[in-house]
């Protein structure tokens, strides 16, 4: 048995799939940040549980062949990059094998569909994308950053090494500003204070930036000043705008924007095609390796100048439209009106006349669209990190049955469980290539080409039940029969009774209900899957999510 604050000696001989060490200490899995596969070390226990522990490093012996030297000071504190100390190689072969190993384990699918995964060209300064919480640091003074890992603990930042470098001196201007005008920074306890979260954008193709302040208000003081003094230290800003988000929420962004300056929206360039981004507008964070991922999706559709194109979550229509020149028709569902309305006029500017955009969910709209009679010879679905929900896989799979299905997908999981729904309903994957457009971070993104296969003709055949020669025995029936039987449905009580029985303490179903979301399972009976805790908000303890899990694993949920 391991104890507490105890050093031992190890090697690390695994990841897992959130980049910590895997090592095994008298029989035991111990897991340990900030390490690689490789390294010889000495591991002070930390935490001990039934079947696991988690430790610290206390000191390297021989470091892992993968192992570099962080390049940026506080990514042992920030959440985002868990790769800074291993070498870029090292990072694509682990987000490779987490692919494979999810829809091999998860989805049932043969591992050789599975190709080697497209590197990103770059792995500095590629996002064009930051949303920076802010917050006071120590000493009194407004700040903003990142929330430590497994925490709502900003951490100041003065320069991420993966945003555009454009945003340095706006974060800065931003901080002197609030701190001169002394405003207030958002607490989330006393829903108290302004300033939640300062929100930027740059176009690196056109070199276009927005700034977008999130508050929690309908005012900012001094607002006019403030567009002045950004404006002065970056000229390529060409708009500047106010989301007011007031509700009680961990959801960044509000639904109610105010511009203040310049027209609400940048333009960037993406295959060809120019594309207008609004501030609630989902945009790829890496441009240039978003172009590699739909260059591959164009590829897998093999579209032909008669058939229709569903695009399932559009976005702004960046995906659907840069293939509209090889349809006849497209059409593109996506649930934020903003994001339509982008959508719509980036067909126009690009003067692009065989598409049509819906907002609503896209289980219903794809339902709607069905029974308005619309036909689809191939649907693109590029859900988030949920996945898509049953719903729209048996709306797609009985109400469309297109030949093809292009599915991009953001996390390895919920990927592989989708993939399994969809084989069950006759569509098997053929094709499996993971892409980075994520360098540093846990992050990997994967395109999927999934063709729906139907009989050529049909045989006829005479089959004699019973014993004997040539017959087949009534028992193998059976048995088959058992083996296609219906599981019985997992419930939260049942989850509940088997982690109080085998870890000795109660989990909350809300605690359930945070870890089913996080992994994209469906939430089914849950009638308090989103209920809050009567205490204020918390998050489960890392032992208790991994309790969780282990219950999903013993019912085979996950």
């Amino acid at each position: 048995m391991l104890n507490k604050n105890q050093i031992y000696k190890t090697e690390i001989t695994g990841l897992t799939s959130e980049g910590n060490g895997v090592c095994h200490i008298d029989s035991m899995a111990v897991f340990v940040p900030n390490t690689a596969v490789g390294d010889i070390l000495n591991v002070r226990i930390v935490k001990v549980l039934k079947k696991y522990a988690f430790g610290i490093v206390e000191n390297i012996i021989t470091p892992s062949s993968d192992r570099i030297t962080s390049d940026c000071p506080i990514s042992l504190k920030c959440g985002g990059c868990m790769f800074r100390h291993i070498s870029y190689e090292a990072e694509l072969k682990f987000k490779h094998q987490r692919v494979y190993d999810a829809i091999t384990r998860i989805g049932g699918i043969d591992g050789s569909l599975v190709g080697e995964i497209i590197p990103s060209d770059r792995i500095m300064a590629y996002r064009n994308k930051a949303q920076l919480p802010i917050a006071y640091d120590k000493n009194g003074n407004i700040t903003v950053g990142f929330f430590a890992q497994r925490s709502h603990r900003v951490i100041s930042v003065d320069n991420c090494l993966l945003h555009s470098e454009a945003f340095n001196p706006i974060i800065d201007c931003f901080t002197d500003f609030a701190n001169e005008y002394k405003l207030t920074p958002y607490d989330e306890k006393s829903h108290s204070g302004l300033l939640r979260h300062l929100y930027m954008r740059h176009a690196m193709e056109t070199d276009e930036i927005m700034v977008c302040i999130i508050i929690n208000g309908k005012k900012l003081p001094h607002e006019n000043e403030l567009c002045e003094r950004l404006i002065a230290v970056e000229n390529r800003i060409k708009t500047i705008v106010i989301n007011i988000n007031c509700d009680k929420t961990n959801v960044i962004t509000g639904k109610e924007c105010r511009t203040i300056f310049g027209s609400g929206y940048i333009t960037d360039k993406l295959c060809g095609l120019s594309f207008r981004i609004s501030p609630l507008s989902f945009y790829q964070v890496n441009r240039s390796q978003a172009e590699k991922l739909y260059t591959i999706a164009r590829d897998f559709a093999e579209l032909k100048p008669d058939e229709t194109l569903l695009d399932l979550y559009c976005g702004t229509g960046t995906i659907g439209l840069t293939m509209a020149d090889s349809v006849k028709r497209l059409y593109g569902v996506e649930i934020i009106p903003q994001a339509i309305e982008d959508a719509k006029i980036n067909a126009e500017i690009n003067n692009i006349k065989n598409a049509e955009f819906f907002c609503g969910d896209a289980s219903l709209a794809a339902e709607k669209l069905a029974q308005q009679g619309i036909k689809a010879d191939c649907i693109i679905i590029d859900p988030p990190r949920k996945g898509c929900d049953s719903t729209l896989i048996n709306t797609i799979s009985e109400k469309f049955s297109p030949p093809r299905v292009i599915y991009i997908s953001c996390d390895p999981a919920t990927l592989a469980r989708d993939l399994k729904i969809f084989n069950e309903l006759g569509y098997s994957a053929f094709k499996v290539i993971p892409v980075d457009l994520f360098p540093r971070t846990g992050h990997v993104e994967t395109v999927v080409l999934l063709s729906h296969k139907k009989p050529d003709g049909h045989i006829n055949v005479k089959v004699e039940f019973g014993e004997g020669e040539g017959k087949v025995p009534l028992d193998n029936i059976a048995k088959r029969a058992e083996e296609y039987k219906p599981k019985e449905r997992v419930t939260y009580k049942m989850i509940k009774e088997y982690i109080e029985a085998k870890y000795g303490f109660k989990v909350h179903t809300a605690y359930i209900a945070e870890v089913k979301r996080d992994l994209g399972l469906p939430m089914y009976d849950a009638p308090n899957a989103v209920e809050e805790l009567k205490q204020p908000r918390k998050h489960p303890t890392a032992e208790k999510v991994e309790a969780i899990k282990d219950a999903l694993k013993h019912f085979e949920v996950i």
